[in-house]
């Protein structure tokens, strides 16, 4: 697989993981129905702060793996393989619905863009999900990992930028077609629970690819 098409697979997968509903998406709507546009895009930006946080945690991760105990890292990918997988089924069986948004005070920008960084970077999952799933896209066959990391970094923020960011918005809207259209939220979850055992796949090929070289 060429550097290209590598980035690309990462693009999909971190596409089909933020479109699904989940707590940063219902923080983004809640700052944008109760603080308007202002407030959203604040939390919008908070979000993406964390994400480069968690980019940055992941590439670190890779370089000490590759640097300190480089036999381990094969084996990062069988056990990524295995957490995308697990991820893949439980959004495919699973029914997620945005039903409702808690009303709030309005909340001032620096507050939802801080409050927007700690609800990134307090969620476990996040860490759990780079320090499992960088291996298979930060490899040292494609050049410095540094570079790497800043694309896949500038990846995940803007595809955040995208999806919040138009989420904020347009939120009235938005959330009518969230909460009025259940099914659609649901096929989503699935669609990329689908989409998470593809990758799973062609990690675990790779892996075994490794071992065989």
């Amino acid at each position: 697989m060429s550097y290209t098409a590598n980035l690309w697979v990462y693009f999909a997968l971190v596409f089909g993981i933020i479109i699904v509903p989940g707590m940063d998406m219902l923080y983004v709507l809640t700052n944008a129905l109760t603080g308007g546009r202002k407030a959203g895009l604040s939390a919008t930006a908070g979000i993406m702060a964390g994400g480069a946080v968690h980019t940055a945690f992941g590439a670190l991760s890779v370089g000490m793996l590759l640097q300190f105990v480089p036999s381990l890292f094969t084996v990062m990918l069988f056990v990524g393989a295995a957490y995308m997988a697990w991820i893949g089924v439980t959004l495919v069986k699973s029914s997620i619905v945005i039903d409702h948004v808690e009303g709030s005070a309005r909340r001032s920008a620096w507050v939802a863009f801080r409050q927007g960084a700690i609800t990134c970077l307090l969620n476990p999952k996040a860490y759990l999900f780079v320090f499992t799933v960088f291996p298979q896209f930060l490899r040292p066959q494609f050049g410095a990992l540094l570079p790497q990391a800043v694309a896949m970094g500038a990846v995940t923020v803007l595809t955040q930028l995208g999806i919040y960011g138009g989420l904020a918005l347009a939120a009235a809207r938005a959330r009518h077609l969230l909460t009025s259209s259940p099914q659609g939220t649901v096929l989503a979850g699935r669609l990329a629970g689908v989409l998470f055992i593809a990758v799973a796949a062609l990690t675990a090929w790779h892996g075994v690819a490794a071992l065989n070289a």
